[in-house]
């Protein structure tokens, strides 16, 4: 089975399913030597886990990793990294009344058709828990990258938006509130919002903001291997992303050149930014800033129609825990993924230099 590993140099590849025994990974390309911060690695962890607040799913889970291979003594032998993370809390019976009805806008029926069969429990490899595994090989990759910050935020809930340019925010207040966005009033309204709309059974979906800073100059592949397509592709990967955009995105599409051209200042920075640190597929020096599209989760607690096995139309409910709103846990998702690119690219360009 192909599409389970991603990048080149630094590369994860995953296993495990939402209520199997274990989910885990093997990163290849992790150079030898680096000390590593095991507690920042765990930190990463309890930030996407669930259970962490009232507006995610209730599912129980330490997320304790354990690793395996390719460290000695807290360093990094150069060998692939081998790591588990045990599932504790599945509850695979809230998944009994789905066993032959495939739920709307999910992933069960393409899975099923695909390969014959489907794990039901939980959408088994289809489900968000598999991202456990990116976000270990997402904190190591930081470790690579220590000069690079990489910062995510929740910039949008339904129709409630963030109007503060990202430049004007704290990112220290980002893990200030369950919503992760670092405008606090703006996150209280969409905390209040996000508490209705379970209240309701339904989900809704919004927006992550990522920026990156102290990139260096020379990110990116050309002509397939680009860097913002690279990134496009980490950032499409994840569980219910339906679109990415960059820098100036899909409004430079109404501007004209005069206004959108980023002009030089005499040490090669530029005096906008409209470019979002990327040109020609390489990365320029300045920030590099994208925004990602979440769907509502595709399981509500409402009844709607449903397709099951045999072809007909049923009547059916979500049962089980989660997510009414995805964005506050994928947050660390998107920064992870951002520093798997980062780190990939980063290696790949030591190989290009003398």
């Amino acid at each position: 089975m192909s599409g389970n590993s991603f990048g080149n140099l630094f590369k994860l590849t995953s296993f495990g399913e939402s209520h199997g025994t274990a989910l885990g990974g093997i990163i290849e390309g992790v150079p030898a030597g680096i000390l590593l911060n095991f507690e920042k690695i765990q930190a990463e962890l309890a930030r996407r886990k669930p259970g962490q607040s009232s507006i995610v799913t209730q599912r129980k889970e330490e997320d304790e990793v354990q690793f395996l291979s390719g460290i000695f003594e807290g360093k990094t032998t150069g060998m692939p990294i081998g790591f588990t993370i045990f599932n504790t809390n599945e509850k695979s019976e809230d998944y009994s009344h789905i066993k032959e009805v495939y739920r709307p806008s999910h992933a069960d029926y393409v899975y099923e058709k695909k390969y014959g069969l489907r794990d039901y429990r939980g959408g088994g490899r289809s489900s968000a828990r598999e991202t456990v595994s990116r976000i270990v090989a997402g904190a190591i990759a930081k470790q690579i990258l220590p000069e690079i910050k990489i910062n995510a935020f929740v910039s949008s809930v339904g129709e409630i938006f963030i109007d503060t340019p990202y430049q004007d925010l704290d990112f220290s207040k980002i893990e200030s509130n369950p919503v992760r966005c670092p405008d606090e009033e703006t996150a209280e309204k969409m905390e209040t919002y996000i508490k209705q709309i379970r209240k309701e059974g339904d989900s809704v979906g919004g927006t992550i903001t990522c920026v990156l800073q102290n990139v260096p100059i020379g990110l990116g592949e050309p002509v397939f291997d680009k860097l913002h397509a690279e990134l496009g592709k980490a950032m499409l990967s994840i569980n219910a992303v339906k679109g990415f955009e960059y820098g100036s995105g899909f409004c430079g599409a109404r501007m004209k050149g005069s206004e959108h051209n980023d002009l030089y200042n005499t040490d090669g920075s530029t005096k906008s930014n409209l470019s979002g640190g990327i040109q020609g597929g390489i990365s320029n020096g300045m920030d590099i800033y994208f925004r990602v599209a979440f769907k509502p989760v595709a399981t509500i607690m409402q009844v709607q129609e449903a397709l099951d096995s045999e072809g007909n139309i049923v009547e059916m409910k979500g049962k089980g825990r989660h997510d009414p709103c995805v964005v506050p846990r994928a947050v660390p998702i998107v920064e992870a993924m951002a520093a798997m690119v980062l780190a990939d690219y980063y290696l790949l360009n030591k190989t290009q230099k003398r």
